[in-house]
């Protein structure tokens, strides 16, 4: 009996086990690092030992990876309760969950206003950036292309300790002076999907995708002429510091990227010796002790390492802005002064504005073609007005230009689903949600792209049609490529817009770039469409997201770390923020591309980068680690949680002397109240600005307030005698209750600039009235 009892329990045992393993996800641990026994040898053994200790399994432990520069650890495959037995060791301070993040997916040096002519400016003033380093987190690199050549460069940076890792496709010539590393981590990734498929990507930094080859050359490409995407935007294709040297780090695979691969980068980059983190990826929001991108940025900033990421393609609906850190640069996307115009030419005489990138055979000039929309073909008609793979019915594409909606699945894909179905061409028509915010695509087929307004017109064109005797007919006319367009810059549609989710108080994003229809290079094998069947090759390639506008402020804030190797990474973005401007090219307020309206601080931050202007700032908000632990405390993290991000045991308590989140020294200003019956309710920012400008300067202030506020600053003139001098002031800002519903809330903005007749540092300014549930 004991026998057959002893029995049902090693089995209870191993399905016990068995069921653990199969909720097994990544963790990364966060360990005292100083705490190691010196039984052990390295890091890594006691990391393994601990391991052992918890795992329900015989089975060797196995770290994914190991951390010890901007954060100090381990990452590995653990069930739930094996994490958790993990959580109880002494020496272990936190076990944090993997997400998996996606990416955000050459007139814009121009239209920034950085000109090589220009013999006074800021791509002058820093030598173009050349003993600067760019670390760019993305998909890798395909080093062939021209933007990456070494042409006329010295030698690489003596403090670069990084390497050019070498494998069968990514061999010892692929780096060379302009791009002096290249690495790649896919252990995470690896951990999760099991051992990769090497026929449909690079084990090494060469980029499979197109993302990253595309990122890098934004950020720092070589001057190529000629330049051009299909015949599309021709002209002079550059970086912002094209002299600026590269270096790849490759954490983004066919199925995403993995926190452990990043926080593996990060240790990487800052160990190697980067100056610039690029970053342009993205995932949920979460607290920053659980957010490995904020804790790694954490440990570049600390460094001296300026890290800007994207703000995320979850736009145009509030509260969708990613990598809120304060110590990162979050980056939003607007268009540049250039479009490619296809318009949608109806049976009824009718012309609708829509924009296009082909090439190919096209339709036959002044005919008009059947037009179709796919969701009325009957059967699933979900899928099919999606145009999803399978969904189109033969007998109704074929020979039509066919009406798709967006959504689901990529706006690309969509013309390929109606090429093999039959189909001669394809209207891409928004959704509400899109509004009319228009991106244009390497199209596989005769397509263009139209907004909300358009896309019910012509379903509705259609629809009129099919009850009458003149069935509906359509025509694509490709217009090419059209410069000086106004109004630039526009919010794009799919920029993602504050407020900030994780702590309102920091307006986020900080300031928008061009991340539009942005030509940049791109790799061999890949079609500029994406899409596996399109055989067409390319060297540049135009793609838009806030991933293109990111890698804009890396090179620019290259640039001004070239030119005042002295600024922190805080004194970079505020000289970014500060100088940045939210007028267009008309002379008004910047427009939001989905709506047509005005748009907000809440969409832009502190506007459009001006990069001549950031040269010379005048005055700065400089910040230092300590600053942000206190901002951590005030926060209400605990001392545990601060650890993770920080490394370092923190002190609180002096931290209440900073008063409250919002008095963290940032460029902007954001008072957010909540209204529990209080009839007037108040608040104060305290800030010190340091004269970077010129040595004996007077400011005075100038306050616009938000609407149904009084704002006032003491004192309203700051008088510098010497460069370098910090200076305090305070503002306070009165407001009344409002009549709100509860659960709403109402947003008033206005700015606060400090002016010595020569420089205007402006803030934004923003009141949120909350009324609580």
């Amino acid at each position: 009996m004991a026998h057959v009892f002893f029995l049902c329990f090693l089995s209870l045992f191993s399905l016990a086990s068995s069921a653990s393993r199969a909720d097994e996800k990544t963790f990364i641990v966060r360990v005292q690092y100083d705490a190691k026994p010196s039984i052990f040898a390295t890091h890594k053994h006691w990391y393994e030992s601990s391991l052992a200790s918890v795992l329900s399994t015989t089975e060797a432990p196995s770290i994914i990876h190991t951390y010890d520069t901007v954060f100090h650890g381990f990452s590995a495959k653990l069930s739930s309760l094996e994490a958790l037995k993990l959580q109880m060791l002494p020496h272990v301070v936190a076990v944090i969950p993997e997400q998996v993040r996606r990416l955000q997916t050459t007139r814009s040096p121009e239209f920034l206003g950085l000109k090589t002519t220009d013999n006074a400016g800021l791509l002058k003033e820093s030598d173009f950036g050349s003993d600067l380093v760019i670390g760019v987190f993305d998909t890798g690199v395909w080093p062939e292309r021209q933007s990456f050549n070494d042409r006329d460069l010295g030698s690489i940076p003596a403090k670069w300790k990084g390497q050019c890792v070498t494998t069968k496709d990514f061999g010892s010539s692929s780096c060379n002076k302009k791009l002096i590393g290249a690495r790649f981590f896919c252990n995470g990734y690896e951990a999760t999907n099991g051992k990769m498929n090497e026929t449909s990507e690079y084990k090494s930094p060469r980029d499979s995708d197109g993302h990253g080859t595309h990122t890098a050359s934004i950020a720092a490409g070589r001057y190529v002429f000629p330049a051009s995407t299909l015949g599309y935007a021709k002209g002079v294709a550059a970086g912002m510091a094209p002299k600026a040297r590269l270096a790849a780090y490759k954490v983004c695979w066919n199925s995403g990227c993995y926190d452990s691969d990043i926080l593996a980068a990060f240790d990487a980059a800052v160990a190697d010796g980067v100056d610039i983190i690029s970053l342009s990826v993205g995932g949920v929001v979460v607290p920053y002790h659980l957010d490995s991108i904020a804790i790694g940025a954490f440990g570049a900033t600390d460094r001296g390492i300026f890290v800007s990421a994207s703000a995320g393609n979850g736009g145009p609906g509030g509260l969708t802005v990613t990598n809120v850190a304060p110590w990162v640069t979050t980056v939003g996307a607007g268009t540049i002064d250039r479009d490619f115009p296809a318009d949608v030419k109806l049976g009824n005489g009718k012309t609708l504005p829509g924009v296009s990138i082909y090439d190919g055979p096209g339709l036959t000039p002044g005919r008009m073609y059947p037009l179709v929309y796919a969701g009325s073909q009957g059967g699933d008609g979900y899928s099919a007005s999606l145009c999803l793979d399978g969904s189109l019915d033969p007998n109704f594409v074929k020979g039509n230009i066919v009406v798709c909606d967006r959504g689901i699945n990529s706006r690309a894909v969509k013309g390929e689903v109606v090429k093999k179905t039959g189909g001669i061409g394809m209207i891409l028509a928004n959704g509400v949600f899109d509004g009319e915010g228009l991106v244009a695509d390497c199209h596989v087929l005769p397509a263009t792209s139209v907004g909300a307004s358009a896309g019910d017109e012509i379903r509705g064109y259609i629809n009129a049609a099919s009850k009458s005797k003149s069935p509906a007919t359509a025509s694509i006319v490709f217009k090419g490529t059209r410069l000086h367009v106004q109004p630039a810059p526009v919010v794009a549609a799919f920029s993602a817009r504050g407020p900030n989710p994780e702590t309102p108080e920091i307006l986020k994003p900080d300031v928008i770039a061009p991340g539009l229809n942005i030509l940049a290079a791109w790799p061999d094998k890949i079609g500029p469409s994406g899409v596996p069947s399109d055989n067409r090759r390319t060297e540049f390639n135009i793609l838009s997201g806030t991933s293109m506008a990111c890698p804009h402020v890396s090179g620019l804030a290259t640039l001004l770390k070239a030119a005042h190797p002295e600024w922190s990474p805080a004194a970079i973005r505020s000289a970014l923020m500060t100088t940045a401007y939210t007028v267009d090219n008309r002379g008004e307020t910047m427009l939001d591309e989905s709506t047509g309206n005005t748009s907000t601080v809440l969409d832009f931050g502190s506007g459009h980068v001006h990069p001549t202007k950031a040269l010379d700032p005048g005055l700065i908000y400089d910040l230092s680690t300590m600053d942000y632990v206190d901002f951590l405390c005030n926060s209400n993290y605990t001392l545990n949680n601060i650890q993770v991000i920080t490394r370092k045991k923190a002190d609180c308590s002096g931290a209440k002397r900073a008063g409250h989140i919002g008095n963290l020294n940032y460029p902007s200003f954001s008072a957010v109240f909540q209204q529990y019956g209080k009839h007037k309710m108040s608040t104060h920012f305290i800030r010190t600005v340091t004269n970077v400008g010129d040595p004996k300067s007077v400011y005075t202030v100038k306050i616009l307030p938000p609407s149904g506020s009084v704002v006032t600053v003491k004192p309203d003139r700051l008088v510098f005698r010497r460069v370098g001098q910090k200076l305090n002031f305070l503002v306070r800002v009165q407001v009344r209750q409002i009549k709100l519903s509860p659960g709403s809330n109402s947003v008033k903005t206005g700015s606060l600039v400090w002016s010595d007749g020569k420089h205007n540092v402006t803030s934004p300014l923003v009141v949120t009235m909350q009324q609580p549930l």
